[in-house]
C-alpha cells in the first residue's frame, strides 16, 4: 500500500478476530484507508480467518496471538470474543502496540482495571462507539446548549428481533459476561455520557429479563448465526434480553437506559431523550447495521409547546464506522509522527463504562460485594465535544 497523504508509510495493522465485525467492517475500512496496511488476521477458526485475510490483498492468517511476536506492528484490533478482549488486549499491549478494542471492551470493572495496568507498560487503549460519529447524534449535541441545565437522559435501543445467536458464547453469562445490557447498553452509555461530559455515576436500580431467548422468532436474521459460536462454548448460564436500569450522575442528571435484543415491536430503533430547563430534545434512530429500520432519523425539539423538527444529513447505512477508522489513524498517526497522542487514551472512559455496567448487574441482581466508584483522579476523562 502506498504511504497516506503526509508521506509517511501505512501502519501495519493485526486484525485479532475473523467474524461478522471483522469481515464486513474491519478489513474493508482499514483496507480501504490510506493509513492502514493490514498486516495479520488472527483467529483459531483458520477457515474464517483465510476468508477475512483473503479479502482484497493476501495477508497471513495466523491461529494464535504469539505468533504476532514475529511482525512489525503498529497496531492492532482486537475483535474477539468478549472473554479474550482484555487478555488478547495485555499480550499486545506488554509489547509496547496500541490496541483499539471493540465493544464491550470489558465484561467487568476489575477487567478495565487490568487493562488500565496493562496500559502503564506503554502502549495505548482506544475505544468508543462508532455512533459518536453519526451525524444525527453530532445535532442531539448541538442542541445541548439549547436546552438549559439538563435533567434527565433517555437512552434506548429496542430491536424487533435480534438475539445474536442460539449457541456459542454470545449468549453463554460466563463468557460474554452479559447480553444486551453489555451489547447494546455499552453503546448507548458510551455515547450518553459523552454528550454529558463523562460525570461520575453515584446511584444505579436495575431489572433483567429473557423472555425472549427461547423464541425462535426473535433470532436476528442480518448475520450467520453460527458466525462467532466458539467450539465447545456451552450455556451453563444465559445472558439476559432486555434489560433496564436508573443511573443517578454527581451532576444531578437521571440517565434511564433500555435495551432490547428482541420485542413486540415492528422495527428496530434508538432514541435519545434528552430533557433540560429550557426545552426537550428527542431524536429517534436506528444504531447498528440491521435491515428492519425506521426510514430515517429525527430530531425534534420541544419548546414552550412548540415542537420543532431539526433537519438532519442524509447519510449513508455505517458510515459512522468510516469516520471511527478516520480517527483512529488521526490518534494513532499523531502518536507515531509526534511521541505523544492526539488526544487521550480511552481508559477513563472504559473504566467509567464498566462501573456503570457493574453497578447496573449488581443492582439487578440484588446483594453482593459492593461496587467502588471509579477514582476521579484516575479515571475522569477531559470534558470534550462530539
Amino acid at each position: 500500500m502506498s504511504p497516506d497523504a503526509s508521506g509517511a508509510p501505512p501502519l501495519r495493522i493485526a486484525i485479532l478476530g475473523a467474524g461478522w465485525v471483522s469481515r464486513t467492517v474491519w478489513r474493508p475500512l482499514l483496507e480501504a484507508h490510506p493509513a492502514f496496511e493490514v498486516a495479520a488476521v488472527v483467529d483459531t477458526d483458520q477457515a474464517a480467518a483465510r476468508k477475512v485475510a483473503a479479502g482484497g490483498r493476501e495477508v497471513p492468517a495466523l491461529s494464535r496471538t504469539t505468533e504476532l511476536a514475529d511482525l512489525e506492528l503498529d497496531a492492532a484490533v482486537i475483535a474477539l470474543p468478549n472473554h479474550l478482549h482484555v487478555p488478547a488486549a495485555c499480550e499486545l499491549l506488554d509489547r509496547g502496540v496500541p490496541v483499539f478494542v471493540e465493544k464491550p471492551v470489558c465484561r467487568t470493572l476489575a477487567e478495565a482495571r487490568t487493562l488500565a495496568a496493562a496500559a502503564l507498560e506503554g502502549g495505548a487503549v482506544h475505544a468508543w462507539s462508532a455512533a459518536r460519529h453519526r451525524g444525527d447524534v453530532r445535532a442531539l449535541a448541538g442542541l445541548l446548549p439549547r436546552l438549559g441545565e439538563v435533567r434527565a437522559l433517555g437512552l434506548n435501543w429496542t430491536r424487533a428481533s435480534g438475539v445474536p445467536q442460539r449457541d456459542g458464547w454470545f449468549v453463554d453469562r460466563g463468557l460474554a459476561g452479559g447480553g444486551s445490557l453489555l451489547d447494546l447498553g455499552w453503546h448507548l452509555l458510551d455515547v450518553g455520557l459523552d454528550l454529558l461530559g463523562w460525570p461520575q455515576v453515584t446511584r444505579a436500580l436495575g431489572t433483567l429479563s429473557l423472555d425472549w431467548m427461547g423464541r425462535a422468532e426473535a433470532t436476528s436474521d442480518w448475520r450467520a448465526q453460527a458466525d462467532d459460536a466458539g467450539p465447545g462454548a456451552v450455556r451453563a448460564a444465559l445472558v439476559e434480553d432486555t434489560a433496564r436500569g436508573f443511573l443517578l450522575t454527581d451532576t444531578g442528571v437521571a440517565v434511564s437506559l433500555e435495551s432490547r435484543w428482541a420485542s413486540h415491536h415492528a422495527l428496530d430503533s434508538t432514541t435519545f431523550t434528552v430533557e433540560g430547563t429550557e426545552g426537550v430534545a428527542v431524536l429517534r434512530c436506528t444504531f447498528g447495521f440491521s435491515p428492519h429500520r425506521v426510514d430515517r432519523s429525527s430530531l425534534t425539539l420541544l419548546r414552550h409547546g412548540e415542537e420543532t423538527g431539526v433537519p438532519l444529513p442524509e447519510e449513508p447505512v455505517g458510515v459512522e464506522y468510516e469516520r471511527q477508522v478516520a480517527e483512529l489513524a488521526a490518534r494513532l498517526t499523531g502518536t507515531r509522527a509526534e511521541g505523544t497522542p492526539t488526544r487521550a487514551d480511552s481508559l477513563a472512559e472504559i473504566t467509567s463504562l464498566a462501573s456503570c455496567v457493574d453497578r447496573l448487574y449488581q443492582a439487578a441482581r440484588g446483594p453482593g460485594p459492593a461496587v467502588p466508584a471509579p477514582s476521579l483522579e484516575t479515571t475522569r476523562p477531559r470534558l470534550r465535544s462530539l
